[in-house]
């Protein structure tokens, strides 16, 4: 394909090993425990460093149809997460402590989930972009 899209895919690569890491130095670095929510969304994140990484490699546009289920997911966990840490009378049914902010960072505007929300997002953006530049999305969008 392009250089361009080779560009794009590692940097949705450096995003998610920036989360990945981000969130290994929370746990084993800060000592914070990590709630339920979290940990699914580790889930979600700790494979898309080496699908995008394999994918910039390769050069192959059409990592999104594995990436977007990851990111996508990710997208609507971290916001619900987000949510419950917000919303007044929150419970979390998950069963872990979602709703507490254990690190906040920029006088509370940035909490983990909020990081984690950010994260996805960008993930999920260049692989949109890393599709359109290689043309892999074409058929499948309808475009």
């Amino acid at each position: 394909m392009s250089d361009t899209t080779r560009a794009v895919l590692a940097a949705g690569t450096l995003v998610a090993l920036a989360a990945t890491s981000g969130s290994l130095y929370f746990s084993l670095g800060l000592g914070l425990t990590p709630c339920d929510l979290c940990w699914y969304q580790r889930i979600l994140m700790y494979p898309l460093v080496v699908v995008l990484g394999v994918a910039a490699v390769e050069d192959r546009p059409g990592v999104w149809k594995t990436v977007l289920p990851l990111s996508v997911g990710g997208l609507a966990l971290s916001g619900y997460h987000s949510y419950l840490q917000v919303a007044p009378g929150a419970i979390c049914t998950v069963g872990g402590p979602c709703t507490s902010i254990q690190y906040p960072m920029l006088g509370g505007l940035l909490t983990i989930p909020r990081l984690a929300f950010i994260g996805f997002a960008l993930v999920t953006l260049l692989a949109v972009a890393a599709a359109r530049l290689g043309g892999s999305a074409d058929d499948a969008w309808g475009m």
